[in-house]
């Protein structure tokens, strides 16, 4: 191989590298920016919450701040209890507050307007859940 031969292939492999080295980080850059809008839980919630007693459908509040997950939920059944909890990536996870029983809700985020998982009663038992985030 030649000398311009060489200088030609490390050329090439070295833009190639660049190149290849600008797409892994733009990638990276879309996926961390589109995590960030995906995981964005603030807003007003319909939940679907289905027990062996029947299906509960309390109107949620969230307020995400960074993972730090706030609000209010509110049913015929429970009254209004505050939330607190968290999410992280595509998992939810918080807690009632303000009642004999702790529920505790955890799941995962779909997308922007759908999560869903399961309720645990403070160990009396648990239930399922979807939520769609309200128009």
């Amino acid at each position: 191989m030649s000398f311009t031969s060489i200088s030609t292939f490390y050329i090439m492999n070295r833009t190639s590298r660049i190149a290849l080295a600008a797409i892994i980080a733009t990638s990276f850059t879309v996926a961390a920016t589109a995590q960030r809008a995906f995981a964005d839980l603030t807003g007003k919630w319909t939940f679907s919450v289905v027990t062996e007693n029947g299906t509960g459908t309390p109107a949620v509040v969230l307020k995400q701040d960074g993972e730090s997950l706030t609000g209010t939920y509110e049913s015929s059944r429970m009254g209004t209890r505050f939330i607190a909890g968290f999410v992280k990536k595509d998992s939810i996870d918080f807690v009632l507050k303000g009642g004999e029983t702790e529920l505790r809700f955890m799941g995962h985020v779909v997308d922007k307007d759908h999560v869903n998982g399961v309720v645990d009663f403070g160990g009396q038992g648990g239930a399922t859940f979807t939520g769609k985030r309200a128009p």
